[in-house]
């Protein structure tokens, strides 16, 4: 005679152990998976130092408000595999600068981030000729236009077929 009894298709503890195994199994395996893509992207760090940046943010205010306070306007272009820029008064002249850098930095990740120093043209405008690719990217832009601080202007934009959208 067989010592094991026929169950007839019933649910038994085998089936419970098989059950509970494959779902801690897939809990398991999703979240090594997902952790593993987190390591290999972006890092998140935002500032290495929140204290000090916490410290630093009424300061910061003041300064952006004593900036809009110029009426100064920001003119950025992206096309024809150029990186333009142009700032005016709150008349629509041309405000003289020394230099223009332009940084583009990806929203989630810092592998395509770069800094660009842009060129005076005969009209004023600063310009280069570089290529930037498709895509979301957020646009800091540092003009040198004689005030203590540089004048930053700070955009997000999205740049389709090379152009800026």
């Amino acid at each position: 005679m067989s010592a094991q009894a026929d169950t007839g298709g019933k649910f038994t503890g085998k089936h419970m152990l098989a059950i509970i195994l494959a779902f801690f199994g897939v809990v398991i395996t999703v979240n090594l998976v997902m952790a593993v893509a987190a390591s290999r992207s972006w890092t998140g760090l935002v500032v290495k130092n929140t204290y000090v940046a916490s410290q630093q943010f009424n300061r910061k205010a003041e300064e952006g408000r004593a900036q809009a306070a110029l009426g100064w306007k920001g003119k950025l272009a992206i096309a024809d595999g150029r990186v333009s820029y142009r700032l005016v008064d709150a008349g629509g002249a041309l405000v003289p600068a020394d230099g223009v850098v332009v940084t583009f930095r990806r929203p989630v990740s810092d592998a395509e981030d770069r800094t660009l120093t842009l060129e005076r043209g005969a009209d004023g405008t600063f310009s280069l000729a570089e290529p930037v690719r498709d895509g979301v990217w957020i646009v800091e832009v540092d003009a040198d236009a004689g005030l203590e601080k540089p004048y930053r202007d700070v955009r997000r934009i999205v740049v389709g077929n090379g152009e800026m959208k």
